[in-house]
């Protein structure tokens, strides 16, 4: 038979020359792991659309932070779930709120961990909307002196980056101004800058109790469709004051990482969402997939994307996978 003299084979046929060819390789260092806090003690509440997710109190926080670092992951992302919720999320800003509390504990507990802040306020209000109401409407200028007075809350407590997710217009550019005015001008921004209104979120809603009470968030969030506005979001983000930005989420998404990433080439993480996270663990709890082969699968291809950094449920088994077949 005549064979071109191009075998591409010849680089697949030993797995130590694969790995050594590998253009993709993912570290713990891509790591960051979502957490959710509640009030309470001894807490480990499973979430039910989330297999290995849960619910903790602050105490069981900090044991869960310290088998983090204990595994190699660099760093984790709170969310909170207030013990009470109002019409403007008043302990998303309060000196004494459950992130506020939580940061102090792990801080005082945990060396060497990145601790992030998700800035929002749909867990802390009683509508489970982002934003002070007007009606049904929520109003954008109102609701970006609360979510400064949060970062500023977040800062106080020892957060080291500072992670808004609620897409509204400015918001950049007020909490980089209220950060840097009470001193915290060393503190990043991460910003959630390419956040579209996506039907993958419902586990975290679950996790996080922000289920909106009526309506939907496609008024501020991005629509399904588009690739430019989100460019759009992103230089503006950039331009405003950010010194990372976000994609989520992120498997649905991958052409916008890149795109982002290519363009702007700041640091870009991207968020794989608890729905991506569900799906893989429902299809390995029923055999119908190999759950391990594809978890990696599908982070690879995050990364493979542009990602630097990836949010994910999977963080602690992906340590322990890459812990075991690095030795």
């Amino acid at each position: 038979m005549n064979f071109s003299i191009k075998r591409h084979r010849r680089l697949r046929y030993n797995p130590l020359v694969r790995d050594m060819v590998r253009e993709t390789v993912l570290t713990k260092n891509d790591l960051i792991y979502p957490l959710f806090v509640v009030p309470g003690e001894k807490i480990k509440n499973p979430v039910k659309s989330m297999p290995g997710v849960f619910q903790m109190s602050i105490d069981t926080l900090v044991e869960e932070c310290k088998e983090v670092v204990s595994l190699g992951i660099p760093a984790v992302i709170l969310f909170g779930i207030p013990s009470a919720k109002d019409e403007v999320g008043s302990d998303a800003y309060n000196d004494n709120g459950i992130i506020q509390q939580s940061i102090r504990a792990i801080k005082k507990e945990v060396k060497n961990l990145v601790v992030i802040t998700d800035v929002c306020l749909c867990e802390y209000t009683s509508h489970g909307h982002c934003g002070v109401l007007s009606g049904e409407e929520i109003l954008n200028d109102e609701t970006l002196k609360l979510l400064v007075k949060e970062a500023v809350s977040h800062a106080k407590a020892g957060a080291d980056i500072i992670a808004p997710s609620d897409m509204m217009d400015g918001r950049v550019t007020a909490i980089r101004e209220g950060l840097d005015e009470n001193g915290f001008y060393k503190i990043p921004i991460l910003s959630y800058a390419a956040k579209y209104a996506s039907g993958y979120y419902g586990p975290f809603r679950d996790a996080a109790e922000s289920t909106p009470a009526f309506g939907d968030r496609r008024s501020h969030q991005m629509d399904i469709g588009n690739v430019n506005e989100a460019l759009r979001e992103v230089e503006t983000d950039i331009e405003e004051g950010a010194d990372m930005v976000m994609v989520k989420p992120a498997g649905p998404y991958l052409d916008i990482i890149t795109k982002v990433k290519e363009i702007f080439g700041l640091p870009t993480a991207a968020y794989q969402v608890s729905g991506e996270y569900a799906m893989i663990k429902a299809a390995g709890m029923n055999n119908w997939i190999d759950e391990e082969r594809v978890m990696i699968e599908s982070l690879v291809s995050i990364k493979r994307a542009g990602a630097d950094m990836i949010l994910t449920y999977f963080a602690k088994d992906v340590a322990k996978y890459l812990n075991r077949t690095s030795k």
